[in-house]
């Protein structure tokens, strides 16, 4: 256990990195331009401490930021109480949080910070989401939905959700990014008092410090172009570039007055030139008269830290008990009574048998002549795709955010992608089976009798596993698009091809070849089509269907009648004897001979069983491949 005072010390600290973005192919293969983003970065700070890392866009803060996490790496070392920072201890005891940083929404703001993941529980959470709500300036708005707040209260609360958590060690990246004058001073004001009520060390990275702010850093870091021009107590700062040559002018902002003399010049290339020159001259004085400064305490009494704290909120939570906040946290996001609640709700419950009744209305009146099988295997069909492309629109509009949620949270170590996949299908079941089975009824006396009550529910199971398989595949294509629009062309494209491939409906397998023929074997659609029609036209409803109220099919003799089949007892109109013959012609090959009802692929149990495999199958997937080490521009793109 590390005391209340304990100190952060970064000692000749390099990092290289990319420095140009690079094109997908060279992020692919490594080609991606790199270079020194850190050059011998040397600074420390104490429990208590507000230290601010200034410097201008390409300076190399958000990278020192990432050096102390222990999420890129580095030469040098990193040392808390003189023992090197590990990522795993990091993770336990420190936070980072990103101004990009997104939030659930859908939640209240006392929700947010009640679910956050945290080892504590009960009266003594319960107590630490007031305290930090208080410290946060957030307790007029508890009940407020976080897609309600303003910025400032956003990033106040984004920043609450790892106060609760209690670190040791908070690091912020542009914490006032976009905030206006005062919000600023607020937030900085707020984060100041944090860090000596609880004796954290915050460290947080500004590109344009305010003179109002000032008072509330204890300590400063000058970055530019990853090298420092000055790192210690913000009281010695003045002095310090007093004593070199460079007194701040009466009137003038302190911190944006050194900023910008810590900034190449790019105006012309006469100045670029000789700002160039007086940075690398800067950097080479404090390096040579800096390091007392920067190895100088801050006196006590402007250091308050309570030496006997415990932080009661260290480590993580065990998998059990992160799964079940995990769900609670989703749970809470569905029955909300706000916009994200309803949205949720109707989109879980209503859109499939709101698509469902509209088949109802067109198909409502089909009678059983000969087209009806044409007719029922059209509303077969459509129910079938429909489900698919429901479950899919569902899946990219409410997966996006616990997706973007669980990225930003795993980098910090909090839960791992099965988790996520675990806690999102324990809620997301129960949800998709009750649609599905009312989705089913709707259409369900078009096609049969529903008083067969085991039929009814089979059918129902498979349309079920229908919308399972294509939310997984969804989600599966989500861990790799980042945009909804693109990830659903891709699975839209993914889904006709299988659809028009194995659906029977579209195209008959006896015009298939046979390689095309046993392709069909691979996909999900095959057996949940077979099931489907085979369950509908089983029934003897559909032997001799006539061809209307004045024409009889009852001598029909052949399958298909055509010039060469023609007798005296057939009617060129009647084209199936009964259901088994649509079927035959169908779903069989062009060289099947035998009887579909002997046959195993025909077989109900077997298509139900392996369309539920298929669904179970890519569960199983997705859990390894969200457990899988993606590349860093894959995973980055989703924090932004």
């Amino acid at each position: 256990m590390i005391g209340g005072d304990y100190t952060l010390e970064l000692c000749n600290v390099f990092h290289s990195g990319q420095v140009e973005p690079g094109s997908f192919f060279q992020r692919l293969t490594g080609g991606v331009k790199t270079g020194v983003i850190l050059k011998d970065v040397s600074f420390t700070t104490h429990s208590g401490e507000v230290t601010a890392i200034l410097g201008s866009k390409g300076s190399g803060k958000r990278a020192l930021l990432d050096v102390i996490a222990r999420r890129v790496p580095s030469k040098g070392h990193v040392l808390l109480e003189g023992v090197p920072l590990e990522e795993e201890q990091f993770n336990i005891n420190c936070a980072l949080v990103r101004h990009s940083t997104r939030l659930l929404p859908g939640l209240s703001v006392q929700q947010t910070l009640a679910l956050s993941l945290t080892k504590i529980s009960g009266y003594l959470k319960s107590s630490k989401v007031k305290q930090v709500m208080a410290d946060m300036a957030l307790s007029q708005v508890a009940n407020k939905c976080v897609t309600n707040l303003t910025k400032s209260e956003y990033r106040r609360l984004v920043i609450g959700v790892q106060l609760i958590r209690d670190p040791i060690i908070l690091l912020l990246d542009e914490p006032t990014w976009d905030l206006d004058p005062l919000n600023t001073y607020l937030v900085i004001s707020i984060l100041s008092n944090a860090a000596k009520k609880y004796g954290t060390a915050i460290i947080l990275t500004m590109e344009k410090p305010r003179s109002d702010v000032f008072p509330f850093l204890d300590r400063v870091v000058y970055l530019c172009l990853g090298d420092v021009v000055y790192a210690g107590p913000t009281r010695n700062l003045l002095d310090y570039f007093g004593s070199i040559g460079f007194p701040c002018p009466q009137l003038e902002n302190p911190l944006m007055y050194y900023l910008c003399l810590s900034t190449v010049d790019r105006r012309s290339r006469e100045r670029f030139i000789e700002s160039n020159h007086q940075i690398a001259a800067l950097v080479e004085k404090f390096k040579i008269e800096g390091q007392a400064i920067m190895q100088g305490n801050l006196h006590e009494n402007n250091r308050i830290v309570n030496p006997n704290k415990v932080q009661m909120n260290y480590g993580k939570p065990g998998g059990f008990k992160t799964v079940w906040m995990l769900y609670l946290r989703t749970l809470a996001t569905i029955f909300n009574l706000n916009k994200h609640g309803f949205k949720q709700m109707f989109m879980r419950l209503l859109c499939l048998p709101i698509y469902f009744f509209i088949l109802w209305i067109f198909y409502n009146e089909a009678k059983d002549y000969q087209r009806a099988f044409i007719t029922k295997s059209g509303l077969i069909f459509n129910a079938m795709v429909g489900t698919y492309f429901v479950s899919i629109m569902n899946t990219i509009c409410l997966y996006g955010p616990y997706r973007t949620r669980y990225y930003e949270e795993s980098q910090e170590g909090h839960y791992s992608g099965a988790s996520l996949l675990l806690s999102w299908n324990i809620v997301s079941l129960p949800f998709s089976c009750i649609t599905s089975f009312a989705s089913a009824a709707i259409i369900y006396p078009i096609l049969a009798d529903i008083s067969e009550s085991l039929d009814y529910i089979h059918f129902s199971l498979v349309l079920w596993s229908s919308y399972i398989y294509a939310e997984q595949q969804t989600i599966a294509i989500m861990v790799f698009v980042k945009n909804g629009l693109n990830a659903a062309i891709v699975n839209l494209y993914i889904t006709c091809i299988y659809v028009m491939l194995a659906s029977g409906v579209l195209r008959s397998y006896k015009g298939f070849e046979d390689w095309l023929h046993y392709l069909t074997y691979i996909t999900h659609t095959r057996y949940a089509s077979i099931f489907l029609h085979r369950t509908v036209f089983k029934q003897p409803t559909f032997n001799i269907l006539p061809y209307s109220d004045h024409e009889n099919c009852t001598g029909i003799t052949s399958l298909i009648q055509t010039s060469s089949s023609l007798n005296t007892n057939s009617n060129a109109n009647c084209r199936y004897a009964s259901g088994k013959a649509f079927l035959t012609e169908r779903f069989t090959s062009k060289s099947f001979t035998g009887d579909i009802n002997l046959a195993g692929d025909f077989n109900l149990n077997f298509n139900l069983g392996v369309s539920f495999a298929f669904s179970v199958g890519i569960m199983i997937f997705n859990k390894f491949l969200y457990l899988m080490p993606l590349p860093s521009y894959i995973t980055d793109k989703f924090r932004e």
